[in-house]
């Protein structure tokens, strides 16, 4: 089955009882054994395994050609069950410019605890191939990347590692509808749920998917160890969002393509950040890799933050709120917002400034977001 097809059907069959098209929302915190070590329907207790998830896993699995899928209460619990799987003394290389969440589980939760990270400013898999060392375990890449929409080669990255270290990608920007990285020799796969996969800024989320079973039993017995899984609730809002996902990234994506080109002609900016435009650097890589360019972009305003405190003083239609990947259009300032917990002096090295403006684009009326647009940077 093609892909939306899937994200409609793939482990969504009508409820047995019942008949119900739609997975139910099981809310029961415990279920009925039938004797001792005979649990009905391979079903214990609502941390361990709940019906509504383990439906919500089997279309995260397939979202990405995967064979297991794990959800999580967060993308950041996500991205903390990956690095659950090092130990002291084992190294991860990383891009520089990541997700300012990821950035700081790094540098202040997991570096305590003995595993050194180091940030790469190339984004060539040569670069990153170098920079292996026998310590290596992990290289956890973003592609395209937060907020500067740099492009890696995941294919020529996976050929590089060594077959103890691990490739991790976070593929929240792409979504599993335009790249899946398992496919290009990817190890494991991280999402921010919240995002693109829902859909609707209403729900928090993450998940993982993996074709290795070792992993994916190391992964499950830390969601259930650790206990940071996501409501049935939320399961279910998470699993009707990816209904819809091919749909809504069509648009997005036509959206994006069309501000970008309006963005980069404008005398009041620098410089645009979108793999869509033939000018960027990553372009045909990501035509390669992916089958879209995404409805993320980032621009810098002449004038530097005092254009940018005016610019979205006079958005109307995009909302100036952190997060991304809703069907409105937001507008973020990265370096006071997302990328806030990188200290200043890392934030300039990266080209985080602060006359980065970061859009998301939702489905709106493509005029209408032009318009928008145009009249806050006039």
């Amino acid at each position: 089955m093609k892909f939306a097809t899937r994200m409609i059907h793939e482990g969504q069959e009508p409820d047995r009882a019942t008949g119900a098209v739609t997975v139910p929302i099981s809310l029961s915190s415990t279920f009925a054994q039938d004797g001792i070590a005979r649990p009905r329907s391979g079903f214990e207790y609502g941390r361990t395994d709940n019906p509504t998830r383990r439906s919500l896993e089997a279309t995260i699995a397939s979202s990405e050609n995967a064979r297991h899928g794990v959800c999580f209460a967060s993308g950041s619990a996500a991205s903390t069950a990956v690095l659950n799987l090092l130990e002291p003394a084992d190294e991860v290389l990383s891009n520089l410019d990541i997700y300012g969440g990821t950035y700081r589980l790094f540098t202040k939760v997991y570096a305590r605890y003995g595993i050194r990270f180091r940030f790469l400013d190339s984004h060539e898999a040569k670069a990153i191939g170098s920079a292996l060392t026998p310590a290596t375990r992990l290289i956890w890449l973003e592609s395209p990347t937060n907020p500067l929409l740099n492009i890696v080669d995941i294919r020529a990255v996976a050929a590089l590692k060594t077959p103890r270290c691990l490739l991790v990608v976070d593929n929240t920007f792409a979504t599993p509808y335009l790249q899946n990285p398992l496919d290009l020799g990817a190890d494991v796969v991280v999402h921010s749920a919240t995002k693109y996969i829902a859909g609707h800024s209403d729900v928090i989320g993450g998940a993982v998917a993996t074709n290795d079973p070792r992993l994916h039993e190391s992964l499950r017995f830390y969601q259930n160890a650790a206990g940071g899984v996501p409501s049935p609730f939320d399961c279910f809002l998470i699993q009707r969002g990816l209904k819809t996902l091919e749909v809504r990234m069509q648009k997005h994506q036509a959206n994006a393509s069309a501000l970008a080109r309006r963005l980069a002609g404008h005398p009041a900016v620098s410089a645009v950040f979108f793999p869509g435009l033939p000018e960027h650097p990553g372009h045909e890589t990501a035509k390669a890799q992916m089958r879209g360019f995404g409805a993320m972009l980032s621009f810098r305003l002449r004038g530097g933050r005092p254009a940018v405190e005016r610019f979205v003083r006079r958005l109307a239609v995009f909302t100036f709120a952190e997060s991304l990947g809703g069907v409105e259009s937001l507008a973020c300032h990265p370096a006071t917002m997302t990328h806030g917990s990188i200290p200043p002096e890392e934030r300039a090295r990266i080209g985080v400034t602060d006359d980065l403006v970061r859009l998301s684009v939702g489905i709106e009326d493509e005029e209408d977001l032009t318009q928008d647009l145009l009249q806050a940077l006039a």
